[in-house]
């Protein structure tokens, strides 16, 4: 069932939900959060289409705030609100309000949007593209427990990582991060099945793809050996290839779908690596809704230290040998302590002359 409002308000809004729920024979409210998707009408439809399959894990009252652009001073005055209210099939499991916001109340979408959230609910928001430098404090941010982003939208991913590093409030959380999920799981499951300490890891994948920043961040900070990007032509991540002291273990996905894991002295399996649709990716975050301390840890490494450990390790040779990795992260350590993190102390040493240190050693 859809209902059109045109210049409208939150109240009536509010009506049309309730008299929708009654005209189709569920009165009763049956959503377990409230899902607000801050985007433009570009992508509208496909945000909207991927939170409506996430519905049938997770039945939520979607809210999809679209900003709409004011052609001439006397619109941009002006303020109107038009809404889509969907329930029944028109929204899954789940009820929507598309509602398009005209002029100053644009500007003020929280006033709009407050009056519609779920009493006593939890409130995600999530924006597929455009997410604000601070998310947690954009006002539609500030209403949530989860704020969901995606670095790889913006048009300079690496460099927006880096931001959202400098922003984070425990609440944030990636699609980037998301992605690599199945890796993480994989990889960690692998590391399991040998008594070896790994000495380097390479990390393959597209250029300018923010999972595979964020993986090769993880490993170097839980593993605590230098990481090494490398670039392929995809799709996404292609590999991953870890120099123990027990041989190599490499996970190798050429094709986006199936992966080989292969560890020295065991015969190589084919594993199950499919790149996921964004509403498996939207129904992944909504299964918690407390603060994800892993993802803060990897994105809080920074892409400029991963830069520096791969160029130290670099300047010792390659893949180096156990004493001359454990060198090269603590070269990559000593440098970070006398960079210091007072302000007005030194700068950070720049990845050359790093890796000159490095050497000398």
């Amino acid at each position: 069932m859809k209902i059109d409002l045109t210049d409208t308000t939150a109240g009536e809004i509010n009506k049309a939900l309730i008299e929708g729920r009654r005209a189709i024979g569920t009165p009763a409210v049956g959503m377990v959060l409230t899902l607000v998707i801050v985007t433009d009408e570009e992508n509208a439809y496909d945000a909207l289409r991927a939170a409506s399959d996430a519905s049938r894990e997770h039945p939520s009252r979607t809210l999809v705030v679209i900003r709409r652009v004011s052609r001439t001073p006397r619109d941009r005055t002006g303020s109107r609100l038009d809404a889509e209210v969907r329930v029944g099939a028109e929204a899954g499991t789940g009820e929507t309000a598309v509602l398009r916001l005209y002029g100053e109340v644009s500007d003020h979408a929280d006033s709009v949007v407050l009056p519609l959230l779920l009493p006593d609910a939890p409130v995600v928001v999530w924006w597929p593209v455009r997410a604000p430098l601070n998310p947690a404090e954009d006002p539609l941010g500030a209403l949530a427990q989860r704020r969901v982003t995606d670095t790889y939208a913006a048009e300079q991913p690496v460099r927006e990582l880096a931001a959202r590093a400098e922003s984070y409030t425990p609440g944030d959380t990636d699609l980037a991060w998301t992605r690599i999920t199945p890796w993480r799981s994989m990889l960690a499951a692998a590391l399991d099945q040998v008594d070896c300490e790994v000495r380097s890891v390479e990390v393959e994948g597209e250029e300018f793809n923010p999972s595979c920043e964020l993986l090769a961040m993880w490993l170097a900070d839980r593993l605590s050996v230098p990481v090494r990007r490398s670039l392929s032509s995809g799709p996404g991540l292609t590999a991953v290839r870890m120099e123990t002291t027990c041989g190599p273990v490499v996970l190798d996905r050429a094709d986006g779908s199936l992966a080989n894991l292969s560890i020295k002295g065991q015969p190589g399996r084919a594993v199950a690596l499919q790149r996921r649709d964004t509403a498996e990716l939207i129904a992944e975050e909504l299964r918690r809704l407390d603060p994800d301390d892993t993802y803060a840890a990897a994105l809080r490494y920074g892409v400029e230290r991963l830069a520096m450990g791969a160029d130290a390790a670099a300047a010792l040779g390659g893949a180096p040998e156990e004493p001359a990795a454990e060198a090269a992260a603590t070269e990559v350590a000593v440098a970070e302590a006398e960079a210091g993190t007072e302000e007005g102390e030194a700068e950070r040493p720049t990845p050359n002359s790093l890796a000159r240190k490095a050497a000398s050693k």
